[in-house]
């Protein structure tokens, strides 16, 4: 059996692990409600982007919307995956790690090679990941999973958008966690490239309906503006995302933590209680022994 000193040690442990999970829940606490006015600022502007585009697309294509739409046979494959740099956020990681493995399986039943397949990393745990797992990984974007920056989300939407008009991808996926509350989080799997035309007029229409608009100075013009401009706006929104993601994550996953905590030291406590009661009683029982004898 411990002695109280021990135990004591043991309660001033618990108690600083405690003061650690809880300055680390407020913290992710903090940055998640950075990340949500962040997407809440950002969504109405993304959906009006898109229902813009589904109106254009469903007249006519310009030769830049063509390049992005283009459907070619399965030879390479990009996937550009988001994790984090950190752990300490529950089991985000291995989810996103897990999903990852998913869509790698998934391109090697189509016919592909683990050298066929190029990988975007975002967050140096997805990085290691896809090293472990042999496959051709390009860029450096650990930083992205810490500090989402649409100055460098564009960066690599235009990384993305020149490998695939340039023939050295046929397929670019988007694997991702989706922040859907605080205490969900959900995988995702998109294409990123070709644009479908039909899933953005089929997710517009549901939502907004076509409309008409005036476009000035014609069609093709303005998708060859436009459409690139949509498809930098994706990857910074699948970044912030994400970001959320792993911060709801990590508040749940500390929060949890602390409860577990305040359980252990009351827990702690009572036996701490117990054995110094039943100490006290021993030594009042030598006393009154010593006093009979």
């Amino acid at each position: 059996m411990a002695s109280l000193k021990e135990i004591k040690d043991r309660i001033n442990s618990v108690n600083g692990t405690l003061k650690i999970t809880s300055a680390m829940k407020m913290v992710a606490s903090s940055k998640l409600r950075k990340a949500q006015n962040a997407i809440g600022n950002l969504l109405p502007y993304e959906k009006q982007m898109h229902k813009i585009l589904a109106d254009l697309l469903s007249g006519s294509v310009s030769a830049t919307g063509e390049v992005y739409t283009e459907r070619r046979k399965l030879k390479k494959v990009a996937i550009v995956a988001f994790a984090s740099n950190s752990s300490l956020c529950g089991a985000f990681n291995s989810n996103a790690i897990r999903h990852f493995s998913d869509a790698v399986e998934n391109c090697l039943k189509q016919g592909l090679t683990k050298k066929d397949i190029i990988v975007f990393a975002v967050g140096r745990k997805m990085e290691d990941a896809a090293r472990k797992m042999k496959l051709e990984t390009r860029g450096n974007y650990t930083h992205l999973a810490d500090k989402p920056s649409y100055a460098e989300a564009s960066e690599l939407a235009r990384t993305l958008m020149e490998l695939f008009a340039s023939h050295e991808a046929d397929r670019i996926d988007l694997v991702y966690t989706h922040c859907k509350s605080t205490a969900t989080q959900v995988p995702a799997y998109e294409t990123y490239l070709p644009v479908s035309i039909e899933a953005t007029l089929n997710e517009t229409e549901e939502h907004h309906g076509i409309s008409d608009f005036i476009v000035e100075p014609d069609t093709e013009s303005v998708l060859e503006t436009l459409l690139p401009e949509v498809l930098l706006m994706k990857i910074y929104a699948v970044l912030l995302d994400a970001n959320a993601a792993e911060h709801a994550a990590r508040m749940m996953a500390m929060q949890l933590a602390t409860d577990n905590g305040n359980q252990l030291i009351d827990e702690i406590r009572l036996q701490y209680n117990k054995q110094r009661q039943q100490e006290i009683t021993n030594e009042l029982q030598d006393i009154i022994g010593g006093t009979m004898a």
